[in-house]
């Protein structure tokens, strides 16, 4: 199982991988959600047509123009003065947005504030006054209720997505994907990233964040938002909150083994000779990252495939960790600034590195 981000690329909803066996997934969910029915799909249809000229086409644009752009998501407005809501995986490292209404027209776009560990973006669009809007829920969706998905997927424009809401408080399996989030059925694809999920009432209960893919199936996710939710109230006052990384990465042949079992890891270890002890090991280190400048050290191989150098990862502030799935959400649960320990294992001795967090605008990674 896959999980991918939905900003289109040009820019796609995010997609996650399937979570490691045994991970909690933390939701209540229908087994299989009931079909819509006749008359549930109508008012849905009813409400897309009430509300899509309040969603809008985020395109990122090269510097002179819009007509082909480097990327495309959705988003929603949200008040009468042109603040909208995104996922910030849509926004993120762009330096050209533009916003399309209904009516084709481009707007110029400001990112007022972002929250990176969930996924959320405000922004600000020059659209002129009287410009539809959607109000915010006011209370937590359940498990079965409809929903409307509206966005941009697959090249269409402001389109619907119909389903049911199956699952709350849903973990994606990886640190870099947002947590507790809303699980619904509506088919949402690259594209769809960043637009609003309606409840039946054409509240905006959800921003579509990333989607889980299961062989030919997939299931889509959003990240739930209230008229009470703290973090757009932080939006609002400019907060720029980055995810704390210290520069690390495990690719190549090795990424898709994030999240080795110790079991795994031994199997693993016999073949590259990675020692006895399981922890998380690296390919790559950024250029002038916190991991750079503790003197981190990624996995070298030889010619035979074994390792002739490289640490193991093995313990964040005294907390046993045994995969880099492990390590990335312990590190998570810190904030840009701080400093961790981390215990390494490096040439069979074993060392304590302090490291300084740093926000993950700030790394190359």
């Amino acid at each position: 199982m896959l999980a991918l981000p939905l900003w289109a690329a040009p820019v796609a909803a995010q997609s996650a991988p399937a979570a490691a066996p045994g991970a909690a997934e933390r939701r209540a969910t229908t087994a299989r959600p009931a079909p819509l029915t006749a008359t549930e799909e109508s008012r849905l249809q009813a409400l897309f047509q009430k509300a899509r000229p309040a969603t809008l086409r985020i395109e990122q644009c090269v510097p002179t123009r819009c007509d082909d752009p480097d990327g495309v998501g959705s988003a929603v407005l949200i008040s009468a003065d042109g603040l909208a809501l995104t996922a910030y995986h849509v926004v993120e490292g762009a330096r050209n947005l533009s916003a399309q209404t209904l009516d084709r027209k481009r707007y110029a776009v400001e990112v007022v504030g972002y929250n990176d560990q969930d996924d959320l973006a405000l922004l600000r669009v020059k659209v002129p006054a009287g410009t539809p809007f959607l109000p915010l829920a006011t209370g937590a969706p359940g498990v079965g209720n409809i929903a409307l998905a509206i966005g941009n997927g697959n090249g269409d424009f402001l389109r619907p997505k119909t389903g049911r809401l199956t699952g709350l408080d849903s973990d994606a399996g990886r640190a870099d994907f947002p947590p507790g989030t809303l699980e619904l059925s509506a088919p949402v694809v690259p594209g769809d990233s960043g637009g609003p999920v309606l409840n039946a009432t054409g509240q905006v209960t959800g921003i579509v964040s990333y989607i889980r893919l299961e062989g030919r199936r997939s299931r889509a996710y959003a990240v739930p938002v209230t008229v009470t939710d703290a973090r757009l109230t932080a939006l609002k006052r400019g907060e720029k909150r980055d995810a704390p990384v210290i520069g690390i990465q495990l690719g190549g042949a090795f990424g898709d083994l994030f999240m080795l079992t110790e079991k795994d890891f031994v199997t693993l270890s016999r073949l590259l000779k990675l020692g006895d002890t399981p922890g998380a090991f690296f390919t790559g280190v950024s250029r002038g990252s916190p991991a750079e400048k503790a003197g981190l050290q990624p996995l070298r191989l030889d010619g035979n495939d074994e390792r002739v150098s490289g640490d193991i990862v093995t313990a964040v502030n005294g907390k046993r960790i045994v995969n880099f799935s492990e390590f990335q959400y312990a590190v998570r649960a810190f904030q840009p600034g701080d400093t961790v320990t981390l215990t390494v294992l490096r040439g069979g001795k074993t060392l304590q590195v302090p490291v300084t967090l740093t926000g993950r605008s700030q790394v190359d990674n």
